[in-house]
């Protein structure tokens, strides 16, 4: 950061902006107010913080800033999907999903402009990292979001498993889950933030040791070590049978449980003996099991499984006593799979 550069400070924790304000000349608390006004009442604007005298105001002005991505476009479907594309201060643009679902309303979150992972049957994984989003910019889309739904809806559950590998960008991801879970911010519960990842070991090793409590995903999405490293790449260096080792191990909060994310691709992963060994290899590891219909992208060689096999598929998880549910594909007239619409604005359609 350059001397004349604001500081940003949606990313700034409670204690970290208290002691901010104290150096500023200020009373400790104020720090406390401070976050409350972002993260609680959603506030941009310093000149509407009126329990902050106007000397503060005017030296927080000139020091600092609280920067929202900006919405450039965002598109509704038929089942009442969301979908958002922000642009990022330096250009960049990300994309955010917002699914309701009964009583439920989820924000998928980016953590990363691009992803590195390069996932065969993954649009965002074919162009590559970008960089890595600030703790700012995570937690700028929810707050972003939020505000959009003003009064009418309220946001229920985040999950991070927007564009890019929470756990590549391990810092900025769990500084903006700390931000999130604060009781005098969003107060959101722990129970309703879900991390995504394609299984990076020494991010998933770390994760368990914060004794965070949130909820943890896992892209499995094939049913052996060598069917995975031909879609997902990741497999190579973090093989799948020590993933799941870990996965054993992982310390679970009481009613928690492992979901395996696992997209059926037809004529890939999606045969019946693939559901069988599914069975085998996840014994042991108190999880769920989200089945996705793949969902088909322009330039990517993959299709969906007809109804019946994917129904088969999950019967014969639930027949050895899983519990596995069909994720219905969702916004599919909106691009909403993850990618889609960022390509679809970089070739200016």
């Amino acid at each position: 950061m350059t001397g004349n550069e604001k500081i940003d400070l949606i990313g700034i924790g409670r204690e970290e902006l208290c002691r901010m304000l104290s150096d500023f000349g200020m009373k400790p608390f104020r720090g406390k107010q401070l976050f409350q006004w972002i993260h609680k009442n959603g506030e941009t604007s310093f000149d509407r913080m009126t329990d902050f005298s106007k000397g503060d105001r005017g030296i927080l002005n000139q020091r600092t800033r609280i920067l929202l991505p900006a919405l450039t476009e965002q598109l509704h479907a038929s089942d009442g999907t969301e979908k958002f594309l922000y642009r990022l201060a330096d250009g960049h643009t990300i994309e955010g999903v917002l699914i309701p679902d009964r009583k439920r309303l989820t924000l998928c979150v980016s953590t990363q402009a691009g992803c590195a992972m390069g996932c065969a049957f993954c649009l965002t994984g074919q162009g590559g990292l970008v960089r890595h989003l600030t703790a700012s910019e995570i937690v700028g889309q929810v707050l972003l979001v939020r505000k959009i739904l003003q009064e009418k809806q309220r946001l229920t559950h985040i999950v991070l498993m927007g564009m890019g590998e929470p756990l590549a960008n391990y810092e900025n991801t769990i500084q903006a889950v700390r931000i999130l879970l604060d009781p005098m911010g969003a107060d959101f519960s722990k129970r309703k933030i879900t991390l995504s990842t394609c299984g990076l070991i020494p991010g998933i090793k770390r994760l368990a040791a914060e004794k965070l409590g949130i909820h943890l995903a896992v892209s499995l999405n094939a049913s052996d070590s060598l069917s995975r490293g031909r879609i997902m790449p990741v497999n190579r260096t973090y093989p799948m049978e020590e993933l799941l080792d870990v996965l054993r191990n992982y310390p679970l909060p009481v009613r928690n449980r492992i979901t395996f994310e696992y997209v059926l691709i037809h004529g890939i992963n999606d045969s019946l003996d693939d559901a069988t060994r599914l069975t085998r290899i996840l014994r042991g590891i108190r999880c769920k099991i989200n089945l996705i219909p793949y969902n088909p992208v322009q330039g990517l060689d993959f299709a969906s499984p007809p109804k019946r096999r994917i129904e088969a598929f999950q019967d014969i998880l639930q027949q050895n006593r899983y519990t596995a549910v069909i994720r219905e594909s969702r916004g599919r007239e909106i691009s909403a799979a993850c990618g889609q619409l960022r390509e679809r604005e970089r070739a200016g359609l």
